[in-house]
C-alpha cells in the first residue's frame, strides 16, 4: 500500500478534480461601496509573547468602534479548530499558515477587514499568504518585541517549558524566526504603550485608503 501523501504534496499537487469557480452575486467592489470601507488583511507577526493577540483584538476593538466589519483569526484559537490535527513541526507550521492564508482570502472577499496573530515563523510561508492576494490588500505588521522582552512576559509559561525542554521546536529558542524584511509596519511591541500601537495601525489604514478618515 502506498504511503498518504504529505501536506505539501497535496499542497502542490490539488487534490480536487471536477470543479470550477462559481461567481458570487455580490462582489467585494459592492461590499465596499455599502460599508463605506475596503477590506484587507492585517498580519500581524511576531514571537510569542510579543503582543501579537493584544495588539490585533485592540486595532478590532477600535475599528468596530467605528462600525466597521471585522474578524480576528487567533493562532491558538484556529489551532482549537480548523488546524487542530497539526502539530509544530516545520511542515505543519507551513500548513497552518497555508490555510490561514486560504481563509484570510475569504474573508477579504467577504469585505471584511480580518485581523491575523499568529507567530508564523517562517518568511516563505507569509510571503505565500501574501501572494494569494492583490498588492495593497496584505499589510504585514511586525510585533517587534524582542526574545529578552517576550521571555520575560512568557504569559503562558512557554518559555520555560522550552529551556527545560518540555517543548520542542518553539520558536525563539529551539526553532527560528524569520523576521519580516519590508514589512508595511514594524511595531515596537516591547516598549511602546498599546494605544499608540494602535493609533499607528488605524492611521496606516487611513493612509491607504482601506478606511475613511475619522
Amino acid at each position: 500500500m502506498s504511503a498518504s501523501p504529505t501536506y505539501g504534496e497535496l499542497t502542490n499537487q490539488g487534490a480536487s478534480t471536477n470543479i470550477a469557480w462559481h461567481q458570487a452575486s455580490v462582489d467585494r467592489a459592492a461590499r465596499a461601496e455599502q460599508r463605506g470601507h475596503r477590506s484587507a488583511i492585517l498580519w500581524f507577526t511576531g514571537l510569542s509573547g510579543s503582543g501579537k493577540s493584544t495588539l490585533a483584538n485592540a486595532v478590532n476593538a477600535a475599528l468596530f468602534q467605528r462600525g466597521l466589519a471585522t474578524y480576528v483569526l487567533d493562532g491558538d484559537n484556529v489551532r482549537h479548530g480548523l488546524c487542530k490535527d497539526l502539530g509544530f513541526s516545520d511542515a505543519d507550521r507551513e500548513e497552518n499558515i497555508r490555510r490561514i492564508g486560504e481563509v484570510a482570502k475569504l474573508f477579504l472577499d467577504s469585505g471584511v477587514i480580518v485581523l491575523t496573530a499568529f507567530v508564523s515563523p517562517f518568511r516563505a510561508d507569509r510571503d505565500k499568504a501574501r501572494a494569494l492576494v492583490d498588492d495593497g490588500d496584505f499589510i504585514e505588521i511586525h510585533c517587534a518585541a524582542d526574545l529578552e522582552v517576550c521571555e520575560s512576559r512568557d504569559p503562558k509559561g512557554l518559555y520555560a517549558k522550552a529551556r527545560a525542554g518540555q517543548i520542542k521546536e518553539f520558536t525563539g529558542i529551539s526553532s527560528p524566526y524569520e523576521a519580516p524584511q519590508a514589512a508595511e509596519l514594524k511595531i515596537d511591541t516591547g516598549s511602546q504603550e498599546l494605544a499608540e500601537s494602535v493609533d499607528l495601525v488605524i492611521k496606516a489604514l487611513q493612509e491607504r485608503g482601506v478606511i475613511p478618515a475619522a
